[in-house]
């Protein structure tokens, strides 16, 4: 797909109506489902369309229709429109079908903008060495807050002179609460940058004799491997969309996951991809203690790691 083709802009456009209809996390985890497939067929030697042009790209992508338009939509609906279902812009579970016809072309406007920020980012020498999907996703939430919260990227001022910048009010404000207390949410971190870096060691093994033949393009051979663990994470978090009390209090692991393969992907090492993923952990609670907690929107942790991890990972090789 040409990526500024009128074809290619209408289905983003229309991705991002649906992403907001179903709203933010509900999109994610059917992104997440998308991209999981698509690694599966790239992985018996198949078109990496699925993976790169439906889950990964414009067609629903996490920062097009796949998730960002459903923040974007979210926090229209709940700062401007006040016809949002739950209430609160944080509130990324509610589907905003039930709300009004330009909650969803904000939807569709902002799939809009983050597919030409990724376009925009990838051609950018030093800016594409950050996710540059993930760095989409953050910028236009960043951005929604801005035009329909009024209120600056790191959230509210009354909120910060109370608990400080970095406080977190005793656990009252924070992001996934339930993944506290440090020890915890670290040793989980490790673990699941373990697995996710062993699932992309597989996934490479498991291609090369694929890749030697041209069977797999060169995209699909490098993603796939790191995009697989993410995909899992991502798939994961439908229990907190669909759950309720202690069935939703899963973690959220994405960031740790494309970090960790990610990490594994450039230096062969499982052990370092697990350090790596411990220093995700700590880098996406740094995130949400910095736009999250005292923000009135949901600008999403784990992208803001990905994105910056990224570029630290990149810079690093």
């Amino acid at each position: 797909m040409e990526p500024l083709s009128l074809d290619t802009l209408l289905i983003c456009f229309g991705g991002g109506i649906l992403g907001a209809a179903l709203g933010g996390l509900f999109s994610f985890v059917i992104c997440g489902l998308l991209v999981l497939a698509g690694c599966l067929v790239v992985l018996q030697g198949g078109s990496d369309f699925l993976l790169l042009q439906v889950g990964l790209g414009p067609i629903f992508g996490p920062h097009a229709g796949g998730f960002a338009a459903g923040v974007a939509a979210s926090t229209y609906a709940a700062g401007f429109r006040n016809n949002h279902p739950g209430g609160a812009a944080k509130d990324i579970l509610s589907a905003l079908m039930g709300t009004s016809w330009d909650v969803l072309l904000v939807g569709g406007l902002f799939a809009l903008a983050g597919h030409l920020l990724v376009v925009a980012f990838g051609a950018l020498p030093i800016v594409k060495e950050f996710d540059v999907l993930a760095l989409s996703v953050a910028v236009t939430a960043i951005l929604a807050r801005l035009l329909f919260q009024r209120e600056m990227p790191w959230g509210n001022a009354a909120s910060i002179r109370e608990t400080g910048y970095l406080g977190t009010d005793g656990g009252a404000l924070s992001w996934i609460p339930w993944a506290h207390p440090m020890p915890k949410m670290l040793m989980f971190g490790l673990g699941a940058g373990l697995v996710s870096a062993s699932m992309a060691a597989a996934a490479k093994t498991a291609m090369a004799p694929l890749v030697a033949r041209g069977v797999v393009s060169a995209a699909g051979a490098v993603v796939a491997p790191l995009i697989l663990g993410w995909a899992v994470a991502a798939v994961s978090l439908i229990a907190l969309q669909l759950g309720n009390d202690s069935i939703q209090k899963v973690p959220v692991w994405h960031a740790q996951a494309i970090l960790a393969a990610l990490a594994y992907l450039h230096f062969g090492s499982i052990a370092m991809a697990g350090l790596v993923a411990i220093l995700a952990t700590l880098l996406q609670e740094l995130m949400a203690r910095m736009f999250w907690n005292h923000g009135s929107n949901h600008v999403d942790p784990p992208a803001c790691a990905i994105a910056v991890g990224t570029f630290v990972l990149n810079c690093l090789k």
